[in-house]
């Protein structure tokens, strides 16, 4: 009894003591695992080469049409008014020469007519002179052999008459020219922008009659800060006369006019510290050339300029979302590490950024994000080895993180 049960209780054991032994022996026999080196990939960016090439600047500044010729008209004389031009009204439109108004004539006729027998008398009288010397010296002559007194010779009477023909002529050309000044004509062709007078008042000499502007050539003047004028060479542009275009919404609708710069003030504004560059515009109303202006430049209207520059700069233009808050720039070396750059701008706009130095044509700029990038940091370009690149793309925009 005791045996059996002993070795009933010993089986157990046994199983026990073999199923160890076979573990022990299974691990000690099974062959460790290869040890993988994990390859880490450098990050992934997208870079584009960029190249320098030739810009030229524009200048974008604004102002008012003004005429190049503005002038208050005066009479001359002084008058009833008789007689107006159609033409002579606020708005109305005349040509060089035409009479715009006509005052009295009546008594300047008169003094015309007294000037021209006036001179009449004094042109007989000296011709009665030249007469009367001429049988002074026979006669004298004739009695005596000596050499004749200018007295004699009438001749201080004959100088005498002479000089009052000139006073005749001189007074002639006076009422002559106070008879035309009765018509007050018009300089050139403009624009009637004011008239002070009516039919049947009285004008004293001196008195402003209207106002008129020339329609030939406009100008606008155009205020430029030193900025600008770092892009535009304001003496050269004068003398080469720039082409400046001039923009407006009349109607509703967007127009273009095209000038030209022809000089500029010269000094600064003391008030603002800018200085002021005038541009013209020929036939702004467009009433010699429909084809040049079919819509009219009037005189008033606020118009946008852009003036070109006078020579092209070269640089390296970039988007602007690619330059970081720190003014500098993600490039890639030769050596896939990434390059820390400090660019010079040289100017912005809201899409674009021009550089002038920190870039050389051929550089790659990266065009994607970098999360933190330092000096050196590996990087992989998109595209340069497609069995490498992760099958994410890398993002589009750059990062603007110091």
């Amino acid at each position: 009894m005791k045996v059996s049960s002993i070795a009933k209780a010993g089986i157990p054991l046994i199983i026990l003591l073999v199923a160890i032994v076979l573990t022990a022996l299974m691990v000690l026999g099974k062959k460790p695992p290869e040890k993988k080196v994990v390859e880490e990939k450098a990050f992934l960016v997208d870079a584009q080469p960029v190249f320098s090439e030739h810009v030229e600047f524009t200048v974008s500044s604004q102002g008012n049409v003004l005429p190049k010729h503005k002038t208050q008209v005066a009479a001359q004389v002084s008058g009833r008014v008789i007689k107006l031009s159609d033409n002579f009204v606020v708005g109305g439109m005349f040509r060089k020469g035409d009479v715009l108004l006509t005052l009295e004539q009546d008594d300047y006729e008169t003094d015309l007519r007294l000037a021209e027998a006036e001179l009449a008398q004094a042109e007989a009288a000296l011709e009665e002179e030249m007469a009367r010397g001429k049988v002074a010296a026979e006669e004298w002559r004739s009695v005596r052999s000596v050499v004749p007194p200018e007295l004699g010779l009438r001749k201080p009477q004959l100088a005498k008459e002479q000089a009052n023909v000139k006073a005749a002529k001189a007074k002639l050309a006076r009422a002559q020219r106070n008879f035309a000044r009765t018509q007050i004509v018009a300089p050139y062709d403009g624009i009637v922008i004011k008239r002070n007078v009516d039919l049947g008042q009285f004008v004293s000499t001196g008195a402003q009659v209207g106002e008129l502007y020339g329609t030939s050539v406009a100008e606008v003047r155009l205020p430029l800060t030193d900025a600008d004028l770092a892009f535009i060479d304001l003496s050269a542009g004068v003398k080469e006369q720039n082409p400046v275009a001039l923009s407006a919404v009349v109607g509703g609708k967007f127009h273009q006019w095209h000038g030209r710069l022809v000089r500029s003030e010269g000094v600064l504004d003391t008030t603002n510290r800018l200085i002021y560059a005038v541009v013209e515009v020929n036939d702004p109303y467009g009433r010699d050339n429909t084809d040049l202006h079919p819509v009219p430049l009037r005189f008033g209207q606020f118009v946008q300029a852009t003036v070109s520059g006078t020579q092209a700069q070269t640089l390296i233009v970039i988007p602007r979302s690619l330059l970081r808050l720190d003014g500098s720039v993600l490039v890639v070396s030769e050596d896939n590490t990434l390059s820390i750059r400090n660019v010079k701008i040289a100017r912005s706009s809201p899409e674009s950024v021009y550089v002038s130095e920190g870039l050389q044509s051929g550089d790659k700029v990266v065009r994607s994000a970098v999360p933190t990038p330092y000096e050196g940091m590996p990087v992989r370009v998109a595209g340069e080895d497609p069995a490498q690149d992760d099958v994410e793309e890398p993002q589009n925009a750059l990062s603007t993180g110091e």
